[in-house]
């Protein structure tokens, strides 16, 4: 990948943007934790143009989770007698009044995972029910598919959906009028997986560019550099910048997966709002997984962002980490008071370790 931080070409598209910059304030979003992982640790934002600003949207999967899944997980494994499985960056996550964590700390059976083929195996090994807590966008969502379609007898294993869709979501910050947004850098990961068809209705509906993009320091300024000449030559399109990885139909055999185990929803993003059509729930046929339904557990109103805490306007791209009075004093990675603390996909997680 040494090509994608070679500092001539680094010099090379600095000086091609400052040449085509319109001199007008110009907001670009991306929806990737890993976008602005780039951004912030190769400090991309010091190089550009001052009017050009890189904004974060919804683009941590463990963020937007709603404090509602994270509390009816607690309380499952709270009451229930069974192994809750989880990934990593979702352990920390504050729920209303606690987290996996700590509910582990309290004797409940909570294991982090790196994959749900784990899940699976745990399950096939006792006679426990054991629930996943299925977080993730479009590009974790056919791992997920794959293990039910494989396992359809196995009993004592379900999932907690909390998938959610990124083109509903930059569909919704689209239409948001107190929301400027001038282009999108579309998420690389995602669109290895959907391809590069759902974003040009977005292009064509909202006349905004759409550049695919990879997640080198070159990526994200050749991908800067193409939505500038869209908004110079006032065609909005989509792009792919990202072509060593992202075909343009995406990967046909995972959609097939998520179609036949999933279908759409509204849900409800973490400081954001629910948004139509945004999420996934399983199908009917695959009701036996759906741990909601398999389990009778009434949780009480949930608080998604505590007073003060500034998470939901950063995910909107309306405020940046250091506009929240929490952050680096009483909220940090050791001890988060927002979603956006924990993930290393986090804006205020990574804000915190580059800034």
């Amino acid at each position: 990948m040494l090509e994608f931080r070679n500092k001539a070409t680094t010099e090379t598209l600095i000086k091609e943007i400052r040449k085509i910059n319109p001199k007008k304030d110009i907001k670009i979003m991306h929806v990737c934790g890993t976008h602005e992982m780039t951004i912030a640790r190769w400090g991309l934002r010091k190089l550009l143009p001052g009017n050009i600003k890189l904004i974060c949207g919804p683009g941590c999967p463990v963020c937007v989770t709603s404090t509602s899944e994270i509390d009816f997980a607690i309380k499952l494994v709270k009451e229930k007698n069974v192994i809750l499985t989880t990934f990593g960056d979702m352990f920390r996550v504050p729920g209303t009044d606690s987290s996996l964590s700590e509910t582990k700390i309290h004797g409940a059976d909570i294991r982090v995972i790196y994959g749900v083929n784990e899940a699976v195996k745990i399950a096939r090994k006792t006679e426990k029910q054991v629930i996943h807590f299925s977080v993730g966008f479009e590009t974790t969502a056919p791992t997920i598919a794959s293990e039910i379609l494989e396992n359809k007898t196995l009993k004592n294993f379900s999932i907690i959906c909390s998938h959610r869709l990124i083109p509903p979501a930059m569909n919704y910050l689209l239409s948001c009028k107190d929301i400027e947004i001038n282009g999108f850098i579309c998420p690389g990961h995602v669109s290895t997986i959907i391809g590069c068809e759902p974003y040009k209705v977005l292009a064509e509906n909202f006349a905004k560019p759409m550049v695919i993009g990879g997640f080198e320091p070159n990526d994200i300024l050749l991908s800067i550099l193409m939505i500038l000449k869209q908004i110079k030559t006032e065609i909005s399109k989509t792009e792919n910048e990202y072509i060593r990885a992202v075909k343009n139909k995406g990967n046909i055999v995972a959609q097939k997966a998520m179609s036949n185990v999933f279908k759409p929803c509204d849900k409800g993003w973490r400081g954001i709002g629910t948004i139509p059509n945004s999420g996934f729930k399983l199908r009917d046929k695959f009701v036996e997984f759906d741990a909601e339904k398999k389990f009778n557990i009434k949780i009480k109103k949930s608080l998604d962002i505590k007073t003060g805490c500034k998470c939901g306007e950063i995910m909107k791209g309306k405020a940046v980490p250091h506009d929240c009075p929490y952050f680096g004093k009483i909220c940090t990675p050791e001890r988060p008071i927002g979603a956006c603390m924990v993930s290393v996909e986090g804006a205020c997680y990574i804000a915190y370790n580059y800034s």
